[in-house]
């Protein structure tokens, strides 16, 4: 038995193509996998604080210097922690914006990023804590930036999670995309249903 947490990160609500196929494959998994618990956390509608001065007295000041404010800051991201490390398996539905992740999801990743937490600092550098565990990033863009395409180099989105996830052991990654979105009736057609078909088959083999 495993537990998952989908996150979601789109602001739109029905109009959201990450919200609408990470949901999709959130019950795909339920109804193939009934043993499962599954964990919902929507950022675009309940977003999580950024990182405030108070937040960092919480994380790094010792006992003597916080304050009942550093304590109530760090005490969001002690949770958020908990709930990541406690999940097994990430869906994580994020659209891109500008080239990248949306502000609250980045904001979660400052929140659940922890030195002592999700990862270590030691003689050999840094070292991911979060071990064993697999997450599916379900990306949408307006337009398209596969690999090889002229706008290729301008897509800091996967690299960027494909690194902060990995910074902190999270290795084990697929990413399914639904890209060209805003580039005519006919290409973002095909490319929800290519992606819809790859969560399909995913459900079954992740």
């Amino acid at each position: 038995m495993s537990k998952i947490l989908v996150i979601t990160a789109s602001p739109r609500g029905e109009r959201s193509v990450s919200r609408a196929l990470s949901t999709q494959f959130a019950q795909l998994w339920a109804q193939q996998h009934p043993q499962d618990t599954v964990l919902l956390r929507d950022l675009g509608h309940h977003p999580v604080p950024h990182v405030t001065e108070p937040w960092v007295v919480g994380a790094f000041a010792p006992p003597e210097a916080q304050t009942p404010e550093s304590k109530a800051a760090i005490a969001v991201s002690d949770q958020l922690v908990d709930e990541f490390l406690s999940c097994d398996r990430f869906i994580l539905g994020v659209p891109m914006y500008n080239l990248n992740i949306p502000s609250t999801f980045k904001a979660y990743i400052d929140q659940i990023v922890r030195a002592g937490k999700t990862f270590a600092v030691g003689p050999n550098g840094y070292e991911g804590l979060v071990k064993g565990k697999k997450a599916v990033f379900i990306t949408s863009s307006g337009g398209s930036f596969a690999a090889g395409s002229p706008f290729a180099p301008f897509n800091f989105q996967e690299p960027y999670l494909r690194a902060i996830f990995g910074f902190i052991g999270v290795t084990d990654v697929q990413f399914i995309i639904a890209d060209s979105l805003n580039q005519g009736e006919d290409p973002a057609r095909l490319s929800r249903q290519k992606a819809e078909d790859a969560l399909k088959e995913l459900a079954t083999t992740w």
